[in-house]
């Protein structure tokens, strides 16, 4: 004998299962949303100047809905910085997949890189700001996650190396070193004096990939 559940009730508990189940997204979309929020104010404001208050209000939600996020405005300032260095980090990525030689995807990759600063440049004040205040940390978030990215990098530049296409003297660890320090560098630059990421991108591969020497000079010094 079959049991009748009445169609109200078949419609509460569907409800209540579809809105168990989409909750996890949407307390992600939350964070998410409060994250980039913080991250803006924080970097306008500094960290010492921005409270938790602020960025509930900036956000339209109450103080203590925050706390259910984010324990502490460190913890939150964490969150922030880790998250622009996974997005950097899948930016830069998705940006060297889209080409199958070696030195493009190489070339992509930093053009990303650089752009990806430029368009968030919330995240150079925070990288900033987390050195400045956060002493304790063994590692900056940033380097942290440089060190994760550099084995997929490490591939690269070793078949290169092994098909000859660069100068066998030189070590994978010695290029990744430079190239980092290279466009870390001209990260900030650009952040402080407001230089074009693109014009830059074109400046580092031009002097990278050929060199200063002349044709003459390489000649000279093959003698």
């Amino acid at each position: 004998m079959g049991v009748n559940t009445p169609t109200y009730e078949v419609s509460q508990m569907s409800n209540t299962v579809s809105k168990t189940t989409a909750s996890p997204d949407r307390r992600a979309e939350r964070r998410l949303a409060i994250i980039a929020t913080a991250a803006r104010l924080f970097a306008r404001e500094g960290y010492a100047n921005c409270e938790m208050e602020s960025v509930a209000a900036k956000q339209g939600v109450a103080k203590g809905t925050l706390y259910l996020y984010f324990k502490s405005k460190q913890e939150l300032f964490y969150a922030c910085v880790d998250h622009g260095m996974r997005e950097l980090q899948a930016t830069v990525q998705a940006a060297a997949q889209t080409r199958t030689e070696p030195f493009g995807r190489i070339s992509a990759a930093i053009l990303a890189y650089l752009l990806f600063f430029e368009q968030h440049p919330e995240q150079v004040e925070l990288l900033i700001q987390e050195r400045a205040f956060f002493h304790d940390r063994q590692k900056p978030t940033y380097f942290t996650y440089r060190e994760e990215s550099r084995e997929r990098w490490r591939t690269v530049w070793s078949s290169l190396l092994e098909d000859g296409s660069i100068r066998p003297e030189l070590k994978v660890d010695q290029i990744l070193d430079f190239i980092g320090n290279l466009v870390y560098g001209t990260m900030f630059t650009n952040h402080f004096l407001g230089r074009s990421s693109a014009e830059q991108h074109s400046l580092i591969m031009n002097i990278f990939y050929r060199g200063v020497w002349s044709d003459r000079e390489r000649l000279r010094l093959q003698e």
